[in-house]
């Protein structure tokens, strides 16, 4: 309900031919899969790399931004008297504060002092009125403590999607304060787990085709899958076949991750995957991202 940027048809389309060519198997399998694992080791470290920029946007950008907010807060004034002005300075804030404009977050809210979600930057809001605090209580403020600058933490919003489709949100939160100083609410960004499984996965596809155009190599790209994992599950991206989703879930990446990132080969209908896991630990603690990968 948050992703504001769905895959395109032809993204669609690209993801199924990638899912159809998998099927048949390929000779020299043993060599394929190392080859492959090879390529998924070194993989996993840019995708990495990505996703513990896409955390500092906005742990750089949430707190920059809440000077921006301070007009709602203007003279004693509650942001939840006039919620298009809610929306307004969330949608500028996104445009005006560089790290939030590059940032992956789908959406942008405000809370109130008690944690009540007011109002997001979408078109259609079905977040206000919930209890941020309640569905996420690493956010609150713990008793007689100042709120951290920076806090995030891994939950499910009510409402955000149909039945039969499992996903995590991941929100980040900053503490604001009214024109005395107080304690008036937070300013939250996010995304889905799948959704930023996506962002990853489209992003580092985009990588290498641009490095295939360096090099002109004429070559076929690889099928590449990108996941993200936490103790809850495994969500990748809606191009993913569901077979090659529960190969990662069987994993167990989360224990197989506790020592540091981890690497092999997998056999699924037939095609030998390379696989690479790490955990990053900036986005939960014992969560972290997957690649698998198949030369053609």
């Amino acid at each position: 309900m948050y992703d504001r940027r769905m895959p395109s048809r032809s993204t669609r389309v690209f993801a199924a031919c990638l899912a159809l060519a998998a099927a048949p198997a390929l000779g020299g399998c043993s060599d394929h899969g190392k080859a492959s694992e090879e390529k998924a080791t070194h993989a996993i470290e840019e995708v990495k790399k990505r996703a513990e920029a896409d955390v500092k946007d906005l742990e750089v950008g949430l707190p920059a931004a809440t000077a921006k907010l301070a007009p709602l807060f203007a003279q004693g004034a509650e942001p939840s008297g006039d919620l298009s002005a809610v929306r307004k300075a969330l949608r500028q804030i996104r445009a005006e504060v560089p790290e939030l404009t590059r940032s992956s977050s789908t959406f942008f809210a405000l809370t109130d002092s008690h944690g009540i979600a007011i109002r997001n930057d979408l078109d259609q809001d079905v977040m206000a009125g919930q209890d941020v605090w309640k569905l996420f209580p690493a956010l609150a403020p713990k008793p007689g403590a100042d709120a951290p600058a920076f806090a995030s933490a891994a939950g499910l919003f009510a409402g955000a999607r149909a039945p039969g489709d499992p996903d995590r949100d991941w929100v980040a939160a900053t503490p604001l304060k009214d024109a005395k100083g107080a304690f008036a609410g937070m300013l939250i960004g996010g995304w889905t787990l799948r959704r930023f499984a996506y962002h990853l996965e489209e992003a580092f596809r985009h990588d290498l085709i641009a490095d295939q155009a360096k090099t002109k190599d004429p070559g076929k790209l690889p099928i590449v899958y990108v996941g993200v994992f936490d103790a809850s599950g495994v969500y990748a991206a809606p191009n993913t076949p569901a077979v090659n989703r529960q190969a990662l879930v069987d994993l167990g990446l989360v224990a197989k991750t506790a020592a540091g990132p981890v690497h092999g080969v997998l056999s699924i209908t037939d095609r030998d995957f390379g696989y690479a896991a790490t955990r990053i630990p900036a986005l939960e603690a014992d969560g972290g991202v997957v690649v698998l990968w198949s030369e053609i």
